[in-house]
């Protein structure tokens, strides 16, 4: 059986990060959690289905793979099957999301009950409104209809769809999503809807972890996910541990660490490659990317940081950082509200309910923000943008801005600057071990 891996979205939704396929999480990209968990599934046969923006990286992480490009982005997933169906005939198919996140044991019990039926679907319960497909059973697991994102209230049943679908014919499923109206959205779900009609379609029930990765903030449960299956610690040969730094649970460093005096790293814990964790800096439920300093002083807890992040007395709490990132000293992320209500984020003027009540800050890659900053709960921040000394960040800022304080008013401008590329910044990394 094929496996088709759809990665070809382009993350709009995951602003003002870019690309969630690639984006660093606990010493992998996330296309290499989802090709290792298809893998331990029994899944032998994977195509990677990509766009044009991503597909050449995807190739490259793995050369071994066979790639389709999907030919019209704006079909979505329809678009993605349309242009990989046609070369796997009427055999059989596994499609696979790539936003969604499940166990191994998942992809196992679909294909274990897909052969009694003309199809099945993975499905889970849930006890909160998902944006996503609800489904509807008859007798014996039968689905009998899919209702895509119904909005809050509205929901046929308390039964979520799975990205991670069997169809027992793959010229089928071609045949019915030739048939749909192009002028929705929802081409593929329309195509599902007409093979439930006619053909039989099983719900799988599937009680294991599951993270839909659709927002920057999803990373933050989804790193809790990963955190929680490391179950020893293990300590590359060339990191150099001073005697003082205090390791604590299950902490992963990798090649060329460096943990100076006094610092104390607390499990489960990522520490990717040459990062330095410095002089009384705190680290613990983190993922730490490649090449990043964790200076004096700082605490990053609960947080992913990709690669070259640079810190100084800093806190930086359940927060998702891009890469090339710098914070001055005394920056802070506030991650709590005075009520304790869950926090909110805005995405294109709409307000959304993360869910969390612990959430500080999503940065996009290339940003510089000076000393003394404060960002409240829940604001995001573009890529290639400049904060000022000072400033308290009460609310999203696009790409390429400069905020500073005006006349005691939060003011934002357009940046005319650009951050050096981390290449050029070695010379302070080399000071900072020195002093090791």
């Amino acid at each position: 059986m094929k496996t088709l891996l759809l990665l070809a979205g382009r993350s709009v939704r995951f602003w003002p990060l870019t690309e969630k396929t690639l984006f660093p999480l606990c010493g992998k990209t996330l296309l290499e959690h989802q090709i290792e968990r298809l893998r331990t599934g029994g899944c032998t046969e994977i195509i990677l289905v990509g766009g044009e923006h991503n597909l050449a990286q995807a190739k490259a992480l793995f050369p071994d793979l066979p790639t389709v490009e999907q030919e019209n982005l704006e079909w979505g997933m329809r678009g993605a099957l349309l242009s990989a169906l046609p070369s796997c005939g009427s055999e059989p198919v596994m499609v696979v999301g790539g936003n969604d996140v499940i166990d191994a044991e998942g992809y196992m019990s679909l294909m274990g009950h897909a052969a009694k039926a003309d199809g099945a679907l993975l499905a889970q319960k849930v006890d909160r409104y998902f944006p996503g497909g609800y489904l509807t059973l008859s007798v014996n697991n039968r689905i009998s209809s899919i209702v895509e994102k119904p909005g809050e209230g509205k929901e046929p049943g308390d039964l979520v769809n799975i990205v991670a679908h069997i169809h027992n014919n793959a010229a089928l499923l071609l045949e019915a999503l030739d048939g749909v109206d192009e002028s929705r959205d929802d081409g593929y779900e329309q195509a599902l809807q007409d093979l439930f009609l006619s053909h039989v379609y099983t719900a799988v029930p599937y009680e294991g972890k599951w993270q839909s990765v659709k927002y920057p903030w999803h990373l933050l449960p989804l790193l809790h996910l990963f955190l929680s299956e490391i179950k020893k610690p293990s300590i590359h040969k060339t990191a150099d541990i001073h005697p003082t730094a205090v390791i604590e649970g299950p902490v992963i460093i990798a090649e060329g660490v460096k943990v100076m005096p006094h610092a104390v790293i607390r499990g489960p814990c990522t520490i990717g490659a040459r990062s330095i964790v410095a002089n009384n800096a705190l680290v613990r439920d983190s993922s730490i990317g490649e090449d990043c300093v964790v200076g004096y002083n700082t605490e990053v807890k609960g947080s992913v940081l990709s690669s070259h992040v640079w810190t100084h007395m800093s806190y930086i709490g359940d927060s998702v950082i891009g890469r090339n990132v710098s914070f001055g000293g005394g920056t802070i992320t506030a991650n709590l509200r005075l009520d304790e209500e869950p926090i909110s984020s805005s995405l294109q003027e709409e307000s959304l309910d993360t869910g969390l009540l612990k959430f500080g800050s999503i940065i996009g890659e290339n940003c510089r923000l000076g000393i003394q900053v404060g960002i409240s709960p829940g604001v995001k921040i573009g890529a290639g943008t400049f904060v000022s000394s000072g400033v308290h960040v009460p609310e999203d800022i696009l790409e390429g801005k400069y905020a500073r304080m005006k006349n005691g008013m939060f003011h934002v401008s357009d940046n005319r600057c650009s951050a050096p590329d981390p290449s050029l910044r070695k010379h302070y990394k080399t000071a900072v071990e020195d002093r090791g």
